[in-house]
């Protein structure tokens, strides 16, 4: 069986200004990156913005295991199954980080033949975005520690600062460091810490702004730390949001590539779910939404983060909700999530799936709370047996869904198909039913309120705890009249709860918040629970040891 860089080396690509061609686009409206990669223009953008929107499609899945899950190959799949059935079809994806590439994934364009290409440049340095990120995030702070030095006009207290510099990778010796030893010509010694890139305030903020405009009034609210008298200090305040914006001025322009199926796509920022939100670009989504009749997007991880945050925090910035959700589950994983060890997993076992579901239940009552219409996607495995399959298929809709087999990593746009026809029948079954996209919290509420209603509507779990250090920044962010933002949870992706090994759906937890941390260039406060880390590590065993390029360049090891 060959890997997914085997069968993405032998896919012949097609010019990006041809691929471009089938969506509307010529030439003029993009800035090529080579033959195969574009950004597309601000002055096209700009351009598309009164043009109508097409149907917008969400994917998401189920809580993670290591038996894996294929959310963002059945997207690419999906959209190519939906060119495929006819449907003038757009993909918009995020951009993998090199610190799960490196760590454990080895990569995030897909997967067999469904994968974004030029898979090897993407999963590495592409056009430069993440690259551009970590330099304005690290100008800021050089440009903060560089304030004080100079005698720190704004009376900035070191000791209250919240900035950290980021690096894309997985590197835990960085968590926690101290910086300006040496002399007084080296600067004021302090503690500090990085994070890695897509975890920076400056990914989120080029993910929700709407044009270069936004993006540098986002900046200038980003806050950075506190004076000797406790009152924040911003980015305005340091007067550098214009020279931020001018290092991001090409990375906020969605990039354009293309699937194993000539299918556009757009693959554009990367925060992580399980520690921002976990959308690609507002822009790459709506201009997706102006140039094809419909589009497929993801959220990371399972639906109880990325699918919460989207509609949470992203939609407020979209011109629409969803017009569907498509949740991926393999059998696989349910039965993980039903008790089975790993090594296990091919063996036929019907009472472990039954009970394993019932982490699929609980995402499917969640995305139908908002009132949006739900298919269950079953990403089908060689070792699923067919009575594993009715009794999935059977329980879904005992849950009022629409559940079909995909099998777009083998069989490709072919494989797809069945979910696509799915897709489009419950989107027009819809059309006229008036659905209200309603929201899990009401953003005016209290900080205590917002996080509470995630806890109990989207985990199922009986309440929260906040610690007392959490408990101080509440008081702070009221203070300032910061808590009138939406919520991103900062929790593990592996269980409902904040404790990883409680898989499937537990019952009668409360989540434990540590930390609030105010990310007001982005628009949402950041709530750190469990022992959630912005900076990962790497595994005994990193996807990196794999990794090697031959004589004429060509990347090994990727997958």
């Amino acid at each position: 069986m060959k890997s997914d860089i085997e069968i993405a080396q032998e896919v012949k690509l097609t010019p990006i200004k041809d691929i471009i061609a089938t969506i509307g686009l010529s030439e003029d409206d993009i800035e090529l990156y080579g033959k195969y990669k574009a950004k597309l223009s601000m002055e096209k953008i700009n351009s598309l913005k009164n043009e109508k929107d097409g149907k917008l499609i969400l994917v998401t899945a189920i809580n993670p295991t290591p038996a894996g899950e294929g959310k963002s190959t059945v997207t690419i799949g999906l959209g190519d199954a939906l060119n495929k059935i006819g449907k003038k079809t757009v993909i918009a994806l995020r951009e993998p980080s090199l610190g799960p590439v490196m760590g454990i994934k080895g990569g995030a364009t897909g997967g067999g033949l469904a994968q974004v290409l030029p898979m090897e440049d993407i999963n590495l340095h592409f056009t430069g975005d993440m690259h551009a990120i970590t330099t304005a995030n690290n100008a800021l702070s050089a440009l903060l520690d560089n304030h004080v030095q100079q005698g720190n006009e704004l009376n900035i207290d070191l000791r209250r600062t919240i900035w950290k510099r980021v690096v894309d990778l997985n590197d835990r010796a960085l968590r926690k460091v101290i910086i300006g030893l040496g002399g007084p010509v080296q600067g004021v010694p302090r503690e500090d810490g990085f994070d890695i890139t897509v975890a920076s305030e400056i990914m989120a903020i080029l993910c929700l702004a709407t044009d270069i405009t936004d993006l540098k009034k986002r900046l200038a609210r980003v806050v950075v730390g506190y004076t000797y008298t406790r009152e924040p200090v911003t980015v305005g305040d340091l007067k550098v949001e214009g020279a931020l914006a001018l290092i991001l001025k090409d990375a906020i322009k969605p990039n354009l590539v293309q699937t194993i199926y000539k299918t556009p796509a757009f693959v554009h920022g990367g925060p992580f779910a399980n520690i921002a939100h976990g959308c690609n670009s507002v822009l790459a989504t709506t201009t997706a939404m102006k140039l094809g009749e419909y589009t497929v997007t993801e959220a990371g991880f399972g639906a109880d983060l990325g699918a919460e945050k989207f509609l949470d925090i992203k939609v407020p910035n979209l011109p629409k909700a969803p017009d569907a959700v498509v949740i991926v589950a393999t059998i696989r994983a349910l039965k993980m999530h039903g008790g089975v060890e790993k090594d296990n997993l091919q063996e036929e076992n019907v009472d472990a799936l039954i009970k394993g579901f019932s982490n699929l239940a609980k995402h499917i009552e969640n995305i139908q709370g908002f009132n949006i219409p739900v298919v269950v996607a079953i990403n089908e495995f060689v070792t699923d047996t067919e009575a594993e399959i009715v009794e999935l298929t059977r329980l879904c809709q005992e849950k009022g869904v629409r559940v079909e087999l995909t099998s777009v990593w083998g069989k490709g746009a072919e494989g797809g198909v069945n979910l696509a026809n799915a897709v489009v029948d419950i989107i027009k079954e819809n059309e006229g039913n008036d659905l209200e996209f309603t929201s899990t919290y009401d953003v005016e509420d209290t900080i205590e309120n917002k996080v509470e209603a995630i806890v109990k509507k989207i985990y199922g779990g009986d309440g929260v705890i906040f610690e007392k250090k959490a408990k101080t920044q509440m008081a702070t962010l009221k203070k300032y009249g910061w808590d009138k933002f939406p919520i991103c949870m900062a929790k593990t992706q592996y269980s409902l709860s904040d404790d990883p090994t409680a898989l499937g759906r537990p019952e009668g937890f409360e989540i434990t918040v540590r930390e609030l941390v105010p990310k007001l260039g982005a628009g949402f406060i950041v709530a750190m629970t469990g022992d959630v880390m912005t900076m990962p590590g790497l595994p005994k065993k990193p996807a990196a040891l794999n990794m090697d390029v031959d004589e004429n360049g060509n990347a090994i090891g990727l997958f």
